[in-house]
């Protein structure tokens, strides 16, 4: 059985690791390089890295905090934003980064996901979807949850397996900080419908909610930012918990 994962999210803006709800009202949580540390000691499986200004100011990554951050961790690391072209995964991966998200390019421009693929194997590849509940229609959300579209949450999510992506991560922006439970039921019907792990995110406020997001939602993975940055929930507490639950973790 593969073990599920826990993932501490790095939203970056302005070189500060920030967390906000519903993807607004964004308040300061530390410095990155220091946080990634602490979550590589304390027992984090993978980070997730995203620098969530880069596609609104039409910028790429910051490479310099890529690299420090690389050097202060020993499992996987996924960088995001402002990531379009072969050449820009090219320079995170030489920076130390394992495994790139891509999310608005991706939508802009599809065969972006199938160039990736292609390059660099599918392992590397983390399509990352924002999607918002609209009148009971889950809809795709582009530049920071900012830019609304009329894609389908599910149609694109089978799209992107097709195309190569080896990872979706899905945040409900519905959900998003709220810290009142991931977005299980549609969680549960995405893993019906692909293949590739999920990683589930927005929503996590309690144990339980880590529970429900594997039992109920069927996720591969579970990602949250604020309730580890603030010391509510410890990873190493969480994983017995999961544990006692039957849920296979590592230790």
């Amino acid at each position: 059985m593969l073990t599920k994962r826990i993932v501490p999210c790095l939203d970056i803006k302005n070189g500060r690791t920030v967390k906000g709800v519903n993807f607004v009202d964004l308040r300061d949580a530390g410095d990155p390089v220091v946080l990634a540390k602490q979550y590589a000691d304390l027992g984090a499986d993978e980070l997730v890295f995203l620098d969530i200004a880069a596609t609104l100011e039409n910028r790429k990554t910051m490479h310099d905090m890529v690299l420090k951050v690389a050097e202060q961790v020993n499992i996987p690391f996924t960088v995001g934003g402002g990531i379009s072209s072969v050449e820009d995964v090219d320079d995170l991966l030489h920076c130390g980064a394992d495994k790139v998200s891509i999310n608005s390019s991706a939508v802009k421009r599809p065969d972006l996901i199938s160039e990736l693929s292609d390059k660099f194997g599918s392992q590397c590849v983390v399509v990352a979807i924002d999607a918002k509940e609209v009148e009971g229609e889950w809809l795709v959300h582009l530049a920071g949850g900012t830019i609304p579209t009329d894609l389908n949450l599910f149609e694109w999510a089978k799209e992107v397996e097709q195309r190569g992506a080896g990872e979706i991560l899905f945040t409900s922006m519905n959900h998003d900080g709220t810290k009142a439970g991931f977005a299980n039921k549609a969680l549960a019907k995405l893993s019906s419908l692909v293949n590739i792990p999920i990683i589930a995110s927005g929503g996590a406020g309690s144990i339980e909610h880590f529970v429900a997001v594997f039992k109920e939602g069927k996720a591969d993975a579970a990602l949250a930012a604020s309730v580890f940055h603030f010391g509510e929930i410890p990873i190493a507490e969480l994983k017995e918990a999961l544990r006692t639950e039957n849920i296979e973790v590592r230790l």
